[in-house]
């Protein structure tokens, strides 16, 4: 089992990521486990300090969610954040009630001395700071033992600590954006109070996990199915580092590609890194199967089975395969559990899903600990192209769910070109970074247009660029409009059949960031 530097006891709270993620970024390797982890799970960790996370609950429900006391007797430094921090206050004998007013937005912080001296916590935090308030219930006793360390003007007890025993908790959230010292607050308690010293950083995981893959696989081959995906790419790459030619990647070629997407996995892999790469070739079999079909989900389906099959074919050559490799990341780990007590499971999370029944493989998932941001850095860090690692995320279905209607090849080619140039002006204008995913759907409808002295009747496009940090919600990107024109006046102009270019202005939710 991983050791991890600090364990954080999960609640639900929407921002329970940002913790983890915000200790990261100060090269404090953090995990995440539902407030339910068994206290044996917890010991295993190693770990030098506990963080209890915000979460929708009342302290004082029936069913509030509660932890293992015992946790309390392990001698660890305690950080509780919003009901963490009400938790702990019931928890060692104080009261919780309703607010007389909700609490949302910003705050400024002041401190409050205790012996003389402002808390370790908020070493070089400036006073009047902004913190980010989101509670409805407050602290009205405190605990024996506990003493007020800040405030605000609507909250007396912003942030709480029984010293001797170190344990802390604040009323506000600091692993958001909004509060402007959030990250120091958070870094203080691990480095200060907690005591750590070691440092966690992509080059540390390299050594760790090309350490453990070889213990976990020994002298077994892993069968790698790559998409051209950053994460498939990544887990390829990491495992290809760690056991070399013991590694099957596999890269089916569905004909749903973007513009010379084949041909930049390939040169990557076999030119860069060189990485034995396996391509199937199945244009004809995936476009022959769409032909005539147009609803969207018969569409998903027909790809994902065929994928299946091809996939499934293509392994068959390596039975002596012990391992499948998946480019599951830490929010797929973190969604596939229940972290809420008894809701329902969020994701059940299997990238590549629906395997016949004799495909018998341990699994093996190597960037399971890693978030998004910092895959990427583990591709620089394995010499991936920049182009490659940073590219936006792309879906399985590939350009059949841009393609309104049925999918056949003459569209395929003008999506390509329409969508190429839009990548190209971003890059150009230097856009590319700032929008989280952006691509080019051509509609079902066409339009009368004039060029020349000539009336048309041709093809609308829709360009579609958001912002996101996960993707679980997301809004346009306010792009310029100068850029915009310039888009639109390229695709009218560079690509026969379309006469018409519209601008998705549509936020996620209600619409989704895909069109189909």
């Amino acid at each position: 089992m991983q050791t991890a530097d600090i364990i954080v006891l999960d609640f639900g709270s929407q921002y329970t990521q940002l913790i983890a993620r915000r200790l990261r970024e100060e090269k404090v390797y953090c995990e995440i486990v539902p407030y339910f982890e068994k206290l044996e799970n917890i010991k295993m960790k190693n770990s030098k300090g506990i963080i209890l996370s915000g979460g929708p609950a009342s302290v004082y429900a029936e069913d509030a969610y509660k932890i293992d006391k015992s946790i309390y007797k392990l001698g660890l430094p305690i950080l509780g954040i919003c009901y963490g921090m009400q938790l702990l206050t019931v928890d060692f004998g104080g009261e919780v009630i309703r607010a007389d007013h909700h609490e949302y937005g910003k705050a400024e912080l002041l401190f409050d001395e205790v012996s003389g001296h402002t808390s370790l916590l908020f070493k070089d935090v400036p006073e009047k700071s902004i913190v980010w308030m989101s509670h409805a219930d407050k602290v009205e006793k405190l605990p024996e033992g506990f003493v007020r360390i800040a405030h605000t003007d609507n909250a007396p007890l912003a942030a709480i600590a029984n010293e001797e025993k170190n344990i802390y908790a604040l009323q506000f959230h600091p692993e958001v954006a909004h509060s402007e010292f959030g990250g120091k607050m958070l870094k203080n308690f691990a480095r200060e109070i907690c005591g750590i010293t070691s440092k966690w950083d992509m080059a540390h995981f390299l050594k760790s996990q090309i350490k453990k893959i070889k213990a976990q696989v020994g002298d077994e081959k892993v069968i790698c199915g790559l998409s051209g995906g950053v994460d498939s790419s990544v887990t390829t790459a990491l495992l290809y580092e760690a056991i070399g030619e013991q590694v099957v990647p596999i890269f089916v070629d569905n004909g749903l590609l973007r513009e010379n997407e084949r041909e930049q996995v390939e040169f990557a892999f076999k030119n860069v890194l060189k990485v034995p790469l396996i391509t199937v070739d199945a244009r004809e079999l995936f476009l022959g199967r769409l032909a005539g079909v147009t609803d969207p989900e018969k569409k998903r389906k027909i790809i994902g089975e065929t994928f299946i099959e091809v996939f499934a074919e293509e392994a068959k050559k390596y039975q002596d395969a012990k391992f499948l490799a998946q480019g599951t990341l830490y929010p797929d780990v973190i969604e596939s559990v229940s972290v809420k007590g008894p809701s329902k499971t969020i994701k059940s999370h299997h990238n590549v899903g629906g395997l016949p029944d004799w495909m018998e493989f341990e699994l093996i998932e190597p960037l399971r600990e890693l978030f998004k941001d910092e895959v990427r850095k583990l591709g620089l860090e394995l010499g991936l192209p920049e182009d490659l690692v940073y590219r936006h995320p792309f879906p399985g279905p590939g350009l059949a769910i841009r393609v309104m209607g049925e999918v056949n090849e003459a569209d395929l080619n003008l999506l390509r070109k329409a969508d190429t140039i839009l990548i190209d002006e971003l890059k150009a204008w230097g856009l590319y970074n700032d929008v989280w995913q952006a691509f080019v759907v051509l509609m079902n409808v066409r339009s009368v247009g004039v060029m020349g002295d000539n009336r048309t009747y041709d093809n609308a496009v829709a360009v579609r660029c958001v912002s996101a940090t996960d993707g679980m919600t997301a809004t346009f990107s306010h792009l310029p409009f100068e850029f915009l024109e310039r888009v639109s006046s390229r695709i009218i102009n560079e690509v026969d059949g379309i006469n018409r270019v519209v601008y998705d202005i549509s936020s996620k939710p209600p619409a989704t960031i895909e069109w189909e």
